[in-house]
């Protein structure tokens, strides 16, 4: 492909390069930069490309997109924004396969994975379309799993990914749009169908700084969608309302002004139960995922599937069957009388409303064992374990992933958050011994709750990722309990 046809989108300050060269590749990592390919140096969290553009020259790069002019003799093209054009740019090369796509992109701080798997549930339920998904838990087309990186990937990778959901004939495609991929530009130019709006809480302050500009990268959503879904119950869904674009459709449980509201709203251990009313309609909904978070993301997929030109009469038998996340409020099989629960929460408003929802079935105590990650948002440490502490009979504080920070200065600020209380708690640095300290702890009828890490199977120390998955541990040493108690039958009949 030429040079001038993949900057057809592109915004450009200056040209030196000959536009009629063609170009083999494209490339925003010097290390994997190939003799022909077109070199994006963008600039990183971490590090900047234009430091790179040296190193892609050596290895062959014919031309190269940067916003200030390199040091050496070279072909260049400098942009405004170096992003927004790797984005342009691999559009035009997979043949915008975007545009070949219904998008559904939702974005908060809570509940993305729960209702984009809502929403692809529905959608495979009612018709035989191939349902493409991007989020955290992974990247799937239909049920086969594909490999993933950040929640939303990098604008070439999540191009290279749409193009092969086209190839594999899908219909749809349902994306969590994290923050950090909107200030980055990371879905710059895919026009969505629809866009929804969950919440938004206190996360990701260390890279956005504050609550208004979290807010802001949230927005950046919204003007790139036909219609939008917003939850009108949270603070900031006027600014999500302001910025878009098409038609918006409103959900809440608190303020029954929504065009969708949830009422009389029974919540049990193993479900939830309530009545979805809109415009002088009236259904009775089921899901097999308890808390009132999940009434909430019920809503969302419900108004979503609506706007999609689903009817509620095959919208809530579909809610129905559904059987959940990985890691999200999951429940691991024990064989005893007590109930091992693993969820993903890792902000103050998720952990408040796991622990909420167990609270709300539990016949005996709620222990929570959670930690906080490193090199992430501070602030939230000591009001995680103030959360914890209030709502759990029982805290078990451990550590997450703790990254490059050492572990114990982790727990510290957790625990800054309960010093002046009377809080029932315990510090277990490692977190495979503090699972298997609250699983030995529990009676009949308790709840543990593993908070944290939900679907990971990995821990991260420094920068090495290590094998660890929390339902693992239970597992194992559930089975070393039955070993011992076998053991010590035999012991006893001797």
């Amino acid at each position: 492909m030429t040079l001038e046809k993949l900057l057809e989108n592109v915004e450009k300050v200056d040209i030196k390069a000959d536009g009629s060269v063609d170009i083999s590749g494209i490339c925003y990592d010097s290390r994997d930069i190939r003799s022909g390919e077109l070199f994006i140096a963008v600039r990183g969290y971490e590090t900047d490309g234009h430091r790179y553009i040296e190193d892609a020259v050596k290895k062959g790069a014919a031309c190269i997109i940067c916003e200030e002019a390199p040091e050496i003799p070279t072909s260049y093209i400098i942009v405004k924004d170096s992003r927004k054009a790797l984005a342009a740019v691999s559009a035009v090369w997979f043949g915008h396969p975007s545009e070949k796509l219904i998008i559904i992109g939702v974005t908060g701080t809570n509940g993305k994975t729960s209702v984009t798997n809502l929403i692809k549930h529905i959608i495979e339920k009612n018709t035989s379309a191939k349902v493409g998904l991007v989020g955290t838990n992974g990247n799937f087309i239909g049920e086969r799993e594909l490999s993933t990186g950040h929640t939303t990937p990098e604008s070439y990778e999540l191009h290279k990914l749409l193009d092969k959901m086209v190839l594999e004939d899908c219909t749809y495609v349902v994306m969590e749009v994290s923050s950090h991929a909107l200030y980055q530009s990371r879905v710059h130019g895919i026009q969505f169908d629809i866009g929804v709006f969950t919440n938004l809480t206190p996360e990701h302050l260390d890279f956005h700084g504050t609550m208004e500009e979290y807010a802001r990268a949230k927005t950046l959503l919204f003007p790139s969608c036909n219609k939008s879904v917003v939850n009108i119950d949270d603070v900031y869904a006027p600014l999500m309302i302001e910025k878009s674009a098409g038609p918006v459709i409103s959900y809440a449980i608190e303020n029954s002004s929504a065009d969708l509201v949830g009422k009389d709203i029974k919540l049990q251990a193993d479900k939830i139960d309530f009545c979805a009313v809109s415009m002088g309609s009236i259904n009775r909904v089921e899901l097999q995922i308890p808390g009132l978070f999940s009434v909430y993301n019920a809503l969302a997929s419900i108004a979503t599937a609506t706007l999609l030109g689903f009817s509620i009469d095959v919208i809530t038998p579909a809610l129905r069957s559904y059987e959940g996340v990985k890691g999200r409020a999951e429940v691991i099989p024990t064989g005893h009388d007590f109930t091992v629960l693993i969820d993903y929460a890792h902000t103050p408003d998720a952990l408040k409303n796991i622990i909420t929802a167990v609270c709300g079935f539990a016949k005996g105590r709620v222990i929570t064992v959670f930690g906080c990650g490193g090199d992430r948002d501070k602030t939230k440490r000591p009001l995680m374990g103030q959360i914890a502490t209030e709502l759990s009979d029982y805290t078990v504080i451990t550590s997450d992933n703790p990254r490059t920070e050492d572990p114990g200065s982790i727990i510290n600020d957790i625990t800054e958050g309960i010093k002046n209380t009377k809080a029932a708690y315990k510090v277990i640095e490692n977190r495979h011994d503090a699972i298997c300290w609250a699983i030995d702890s529990l009676n009949n009828g308790d709840v543990l709750i593993i908070a944290g890490k939900g679907h990971e199977t990995y821990q991260i120390l420094g920068k090495e990722k290590i094998h660890f998955d929390d339902r693992e541990i239970v597992a194992q040493h559930i089975r070393q309990i039955r070993a011992n108690s076998r053991k010590q039958k035999v012991e006893d009949l001797d």
